[in-house]
Parts: structure tokens; C-alpha cells; sequence
């Protein structure tokens, strides 16, 4: 470990890339304080965010959320923590919602020019990518960073974005394949929807899946010869589509055990695809352990899955716990601590970048 790693560096983290206003404390890659405001109740009567409430809620609670990560870390440090205190501050600058990263970089860049701080800009799905190397305010996590073995497979899977990526290194990253239409997170919310679930649908259809027989209708898996290492979901949304639009144009309604039966079809090949082009990604790159991240992670069939593909292979798979998988302030100041080491900091002129790319082929 170098002198760098030794000093106890303090990093607040910002993300407001989407409807949750997040904001953690980490000292290095220990998260002391990760708070998380929702606004899921807001946009559910909506059946999708809006950007506008989006908004007007980051800018209402980023100050309360602020004053509450630093109250509990300092609860973990045993003392009283302010802006002070901080080593630098990282903010999410994209992908997501426009309107809502500016807020949580304005503030940033706020507290950066009173506090004459650094300001690191994070990339939302490094974020996702790095959650599980998170450890717990008592230093216990998924896997240590330094025990880390390259190359490293990641996998992202959440509401926006499907890509694997091959690390080598923190930093390092080469992306093989990525969706070529919806994500995965995306088609789950969007066939829930389809079958009268709400919003947000992903978990709801989840929980529906667990009673239902995936033997009753079959739906295809896209890409699952293609040999590349991309994906596409938006096939097997059409095919949900049009069984559902077959079996109601009369006007009748779907039956409990038709939305179970129907959920578990769609997860099934949902995590076939996910598979495949995992198994095909760890034949051709030979990856020594596997990262995954993002909201879908969170899926327990999901991981089920996937720890199936690792398992064939002997290799380690490792997940972020259930709150660092949806969208969190914590990733980014973990990715900011690794930032602070290389000595990546942003100007003050840092502008959002609502499409920004981790990495492009």
C-alpha cells in the first residue's frame, strides 16, 4: 500500500442523475453515511420520472440530505464532521436526466468554491461498476479492492444501460458489447407496465415471476446466436406485446396466473440472454473474476443466473449489497477516492453530460 492509500482521505459524494437525491461520506473506500431521498411516490402517478419534479425535488432536499450524511458519519468517526472536513467532492455529471445532474453540480461546485475544495467528476455507470468494491463503515464489503485479479469482467445491468466491459485496471476499462435498443432494466419496467403493473414495474414483475410457469408460453431470446457481445431486448418486449394484445382485443383483462406465468417467460429470457453473452465474453477474454452492477442486480434470479455462468467457470462473481445496486451517492464518492489517488480532478467549469459514455468501442 502506498503513503497515498495510508492517508485517510474523506470524499462526499453527489448524485442526482435521476429521482434520487443521494449524497455519502467515504473515508477511502470505507462508506461511512450513504443517504438516499426517493421520489419514486411522487412520479409513480405519472408512470415514468419527470424531469421538472425531478428538479424541483433535488433542489429542495440537497441541502437536508447534505446536513444528514455528514451527521451520520460523523456518528461512525465520533465526531462532528463539516464541508471542512472534506477532502474533495464528487459529483455525478452524467449519464442521466439534465436538469437533474445540474443540481447536484451546482451544489458541488458551491461548496467547492467556498470551501476551497477539489471537485471530481464521475461517470454515473463507473459508478454502478465499482459499487460492490464498497466496504461497510466496520471495513467489511463484497471484495477489497486490492484483491482485485485482472482482467476483470463487468457487467452492467441497469434501467439505462446493458454493457460489458473488461477492466484492466480501476480506470482501465475497454467496453465489448452493449445494447443495441433497450436495456434490460428498461424492458423489465416497460413489460410490467404491459402487464398492468405500474410504476416502477421491474421489481413488481419480479416478485410476480416466482409464481408462475415459464412453460406455458415461450418467449425468443434475441442475439442469442448472434456472435458478438451485444445485446437487444426490444424483441423480446414485442413479443410480451403482441401475446398480451392477442389474448385482451376483446376487452378482456389478463388473469392473476396469466401475468405470473407471463412475468416468469419474460425473466427467463431476459437472464438467458445475460448469460449467454457473459459465457461468451468469459470464453474470449478469459477474466480472472467478474464486477456486476446496477439496478437489475439486485434480482435474486437474476444473480442466480449469473453465479450459474461463474460457477461453470470457477470464477468469482461479486455483487454490491441491494442499496448500492439502484442509484446512490456512496459509488460516486468510492469512485471519486480512486480518482483523488490518480489526481483526476475537474475544472469548475464542469458542465452535465446527459448521454456521457463510460467507454466507447
Amino acid at each position: 500500500m502506498t503513503k497515498t492509500e495510508q492517508t485517510k482521505k474523506l470524499i462526499l459524494g453527489i448524485d442526482t442523475s435521476c429521482d434520487e437525491t443521494s449524497v455519502a461520506i467515504t473515508q477511502n473506500d470505507r462508506i461511512l453515511a450513504n443517504v438516499i431521498s426517493s421520489q419514486v411516490e411522487l412520479h409513480k402517478k405519472y408512470g415514468g420520472v419527470v424531469p421538472a419534479i425531478a428538479k424541483r425535488e433535488h433542489e429542495a432536499k440537497i441541502d437536508f440530505v447534505i446536513m444528514e450524511a455528514l451527521k451520520n458519519a460523523g456518528r461512525q468517526l465520533d465526531k462532528k464532521l463539516t464541508i471542512k472536513d472534506m477532502d474533495a467532492i464528487a459529483v455525478t455529471y452524467g449519464p442521466g436526466l439534465a436538469i437533474a445532474l445540474e443540481v447536484g453540480i451546482k451544489r458541488a461546485k458551491e461548496m467547492c468554491i467556498e470551501f476551497d475544495k477539489k471537485l471530481i467528476a464521475v461517470n454515473h455507470m463507473e459508478g454502478h461498476l465499482l459499487s460492490s468494491l464498497g466496504l461497510n463503515s466496520k471495513e467489511n464489503g463484497e471484495i477489497n479492492y486490492r484483491d482485485l485479479k485482472y482482467p476483470v469482467m463487468g457487467l452492467l445491468i441497469s434501467g439505462g444501460h446493458t454493457q460489458l466491459i473488461l477492466m484492466k485496471g480501476i480506470g482501465e476499462y475497454e467496453l465489448l458489447g452493449e445494447t443495441l435498443d433497450d436495456a434490460v432494466g428498461e424492458a423489465y419496467d416497460k413489460t410490467a407496465r404491459m402487464l398492468g403493473l405500474g410504476y416502477p414495474g421491474g421489481s413488481v414483475l419480479t416478485e410476480m415471476a416466482k409464481k408462475g410457469d415459464e412453460t406455458t408460453v415461450t418467449f425468443p431470446i434475441p442475439m442469442a446466436k448472434n456472435p458478438s457481445l451485444d445485446f437487444s431486448f426490444s424483441g423480446l418486449k414485442t413479443a410480451v406485446y403482441y401475446t398480451v394484445k392477442k389474448l385482451t382485443e376483446d376487452g378482456t383483462t389478463l388473469t392473476k396466473e396469466q401475468v405470473y406465468n407471463f412475468s416468469r417467460s419474460f425473466e427467463v429470457s431476459a437472464i438467458s440472454q445475460l448469460q449467454i453473452k457473459l459465457e461468451k465474453a468469459i470464453k474470449k477474454y478469459n477474466p480472472k473474476m467478474i464486477l456486476v452492477g446496477g439496478g437489475v442486480s439486485a434480482s435474486a434470479k437474476v444473480r442466480m443466473g449469473l453465479r450459474k455462468i461463474a460457477k461453470k467457470y470457477d470464477l468469482k462473481i461479486y455483487f454490491p449489497t441491494k442499496k448500492l445496486s439502484t442509484d446512490n451517492g456512496a459509488m460516486i464518492a468510492l469512485v471519486g477516492y480512486f480518482k483523488s489517488l490518480r489526481k483526476e480532478f475537474s475544472s469548475l467549469e464542469l458542465d452535465r453530460e446527459p448521454n456521457a459514455v463510460l467507454v466507447s468501442k
